[in-house]
């Protein structure tokens, strides 16, 4: 019979892509991963990892066997949610990706509360972007995303996961204080052409949120300067190399060089807890969920 620990293992490398990653996500040294893997090759007599460059890929037997453990995993997940449900109360590890303004603004009260509360549940947060997280929960890399979406760019939710919605985060143009249009109560995107933008790289969601609204307003943004982190973006308007939309969620205290204009309609991103739906009847994934929609109302305001 086959050990689960070691298709485990087989599964982590096929999820996170090379054994040292493998090993952070599941609490081993890379040595004890490969060992694992070494010990399932010789239980299947199949050769399961191959060489290439300085990392290794997975064989075709492997892969497949490596999909036949997710199966595996999602029934051991199932039956941990069941027994979890019976006790009442919520425990066990709990992994969460949280896209960088979220982890800065909304889950470190979720966490203090959480640990407070529920001394046997071990939470453990990532910060990941948002592009990135879904798939994570999706392969069983996390446990549950709290991620989000735009209207103009709706998010996908692949088959086998559910979501519940968080709240709304609403957005604002910021501008250098001595531009034009920082005295104004309002803006339309239509009377934001020829702007020099700083936003997001390509490919983020912030980013393509730009580019299609925009683009409905009738022109293309003139996109000068990108960064990851929206400390940063502020810090270039607030040098006055640009304008730029910055949702309000961890966005901090704004310097006296920027100035905040409300946009017409206003900016809104929905937020998302993401979650396998083998996991949905499990109490720490229900008190998160509850404990993040409370913490939002708390933030923003919403009833």
């Amino acid at each position: 019979m086959l050990d689960l620990q070691r298709l485990r293992a087989l599964h982590a490398v096929a999820v996170h892509g090379t054994v040292n990653a493998a090993a952070e996500s599941l609490g081993y040294t890379p040595s004890a991963v490969s060992q694992q893997i070494a010990k399932l090759e010789r239980e299947t007599r199949t050769v399961l990892l191959e060489r290439q460059g300085r990392g290794v890929r997975l064989t075709e037997d492997a892969r497949q066997l490596a999909e036949t453990a997710r199966e595996l995993l999602g029934l051991v997940e199932r039956a941990e949610a069941a027994l979890e449900e019976r006790r009442g109360e919520p425990s066990g590890r709990l992994t969460v990706a949280a896209f960088p303004s979220a982890a800065r603004g909304l889950m470190p009260g979720v966490l203090a509360e959480l640990a407070a509360r529920h001394r046997t549940l071990d939470l453990r947060l990532s910060e990941v972007d948002p592009h990135l997280s879904v798939g994570m929960v999706a392969r069983g890399a996390v446990d549950m995303a709290v991620t989000h979406d735009w209207d103009v760019a709706p998010m996908a939710l692949p088959p086998g996961l559910a979501r519940q919605r968080i709240g709304e985060d609403h957005s604002d143009l910021l501008v250098p204080r001595g531009h034009p249009l920082a005295a104004r109560r309002g803006v339309r995107g239509a009377e934001l052409a020829g702007e020099d933008w700083v936003c997001q790289p390509p490919g983020r969601v912030c980013h393509d949120w730009l580019v299609r609204t925009m683009r409905s307003a009738g022109h293309e943004p003139r996109v000068v300067h990108t960064a990851d982190e929206n400390p940063t973006l502020v810090a270039l308007v607030a040098a006055g190399l640009g304008v730029a939309v910055i949702p309000r969620l961890g966005r901090g205290p704004l310097p006296d060089e920027v100035v905040t204009v409300p946009m017409e309609p206003v900016p809104v991103r929905r937020l998302y807890a993401v979650w396998r739906q083998e996991a949905a009847r499990r109490p720490a994934v229900t008190e998160t969920v509850r404990t993040l929609r409370s913490r939002w109302r708390g933030l923003s305001g919403e009833p």
